[in-house]
């Protein structure tokens, strides 16, 4: 098994074989998806080894109104000050030296954003989140759905779980700078991530209110930003389906970020929160849910959001799902040290497996490695802060690195195992500095 597998894939890999295979027999729907695009997925499961749970296939739109046109010129909305922000198209990159000291929980106006288009303004009077599907008992159809409000959302149980949201493609850049493997996609460094402490109502929740049978699968969200267009065609709304395993598990209905009314860019009025899975699961501006009895397909979980290329089969791994192990220092790239002066350095190290077991540091490129000190009790689905302290001796560049291990056994390794969409990367990074 390549190194890039985490624990559960082989689980995942059956999962995603039975529903192509169901998909084959008619037992499934694949909206958007050729004939021969799930032909050659089904061909490639006798051999897939790598990450893996679904996403995907069209719903309803909701009747949710746009109050305000996102404007082209403005696919974000809030403040992006250089020295917090990395603009990257239409999203933007958490500079890492911008969040030391700031805590746990990363605030709302520091979190990154990823936006397949523009950050769209909703009315949250107007706003129905829609649940119909086979999967639901009397609500075959759009024709006939479910509907929540949202002070009918408010109105339900409430929890908080504190939970990292992080791009799949979180790190790509360092496959092609490290490693020298051409990939595709966003160029983020490690700035795709943040933690936020999410309050809102458990799908679960809402899915039993809605009538949910035992005959559902799968259970798809999809939002309500504007149609996703590549190469020249429409996808459709962004749309990724969860094993109803998982949506009875852990996953929200998210309405706050940090104790404030989620913001228009991280997905008021209401977002889906699915701790420790990539973040195209986590929809935004969630307008409809699909409870289905037939497994679901679309483009985001057969041409986007699986491993491709030489170390993984030919149609591809399963859907990605676990984020893997990563570890960054709250600095800045280049960043100048004085020699014979004593420094502390921090960083944040995490996993979709576990909880950050312990974290070790290099500060002479790898030669030599010292256990960092954790500062805080180690948890699933967010990060640990940590520390150590460094006197550089003499002049000079050098890189540091932080290494990571989970409580699932997971370390990060010298080199990722590449995939040409520069998902998953979770080798050790090296943090170039200058020692004067």
């Amino acid at each position: 098994m390549p190194s890039s597998a985490r624990p559960g894939d082989r689980h995942e890999t059956a999962y995603d074989r039975r529903r192509l295979r169901q998909w084959l027999a008619g037992e499934a729907k694949a909206d958007g998806v050729s004939r021969r695009r799930l032909l050659t997925l089904l061909a490639a499961t006798a051999t897939a080894t790598a990450a893996g749970t679904a996403l995907t296939t069209p719903a309803s739109a909701s009747a949710a109104r746009t109050t305000a046109d996102a404007v082209a010129d403005r696919p974000i909305l809030k403040p992006l000050p250089p020295e917090w922000f990395i603009e990257r198209g239409t999203n933007a990159e958490t500079r890492w030296e911008a969040l030391r000291g700031t805590g746990h929980h990363t605030p709302n106006e520091l979190f990154f954003v990823r936006n397949h288009t523009a950050t769209p303004v909703l009315d949250a009077d107007d706003w129905r989140l829609r649940l119909w599907g086979s999967g639901l008992r009397g609500a075959p159809g759009e024709d006939r759905p479910v509907e929540f409000g949202y002070d009918d959302l408010r109105a339900l149980p409430a929890v908080t779980r504190t939970a990292f949201v992080e791009c799949a493609g979180n790190g790509r850049s360092f496959y092609s700078t490290q490693q020298g493997e051409t990939v595709t996609g966003t160029a983020w460094t490690l700035g795709a991530i943040g933690v936020a402490r999410w309050r809102g109502v458990r799908l679960s929740d809402v899915l039993r209110r809605a009538g949910l049978t035992y005959h559902a699968v799968d259970v798809q969200p999809r939002g309500l930003d504007a149609e996703y267009v590549s190469g020249g065609e429409s996808l459709g709304r962004v749309r990724r389906p969860l094993p109803l395993a998982k949506a009875l598990d852990d996953v929200l209905l998210a309405y706050e970020m940090n104790g404030e009314r989620l913001p228009h860019d991280h997905g008021y009025p209401v977002r889906v929160v699915v701790p420790s899975w990539v973040g195209i699961a986590s929809i935004k501006w969630v307008g409809d849910i699909e409870v289905s009895a037939q497994p679901l397909f679309s483009p985001w979980n057969t041409t986007f959001y699986r491993l491709f290329g030489p170390a993984h089969p030919e149609g591809g791994s399963a859907p990605l799902s676990r984020q893997t192990v990563k570890s960054a220092f709250e600095l800045a790239s280049g960043a100048t040290f004085a020699a014979g002066r004593g420094y502390v350095l921090h960083g944040r190290s995490w996993s979709g497996a576990g909880a950050v077991a312990h974290v070790e540091v290099s500060t002479d490129g790898g030669a030599t490695w010292r256990p960092a000190r954790l500062h805080d009790q180690p948890r699933a689905g967010t990060w640990t802060r940590w520390s150590l302290d460094w006197r550089p001796a003499a002049p000079g560049a050098t890189h540091l690195l932080a290494r990571a291990t989970d409580t699932a056994g997971r370390t990060q390794p010298d080199v990722a195992v590449p995939n040409t969409q520069g998902y998953l990367f979770d080798a050790v990074v090296r943090h170039p500095v200058s020692v004067v």
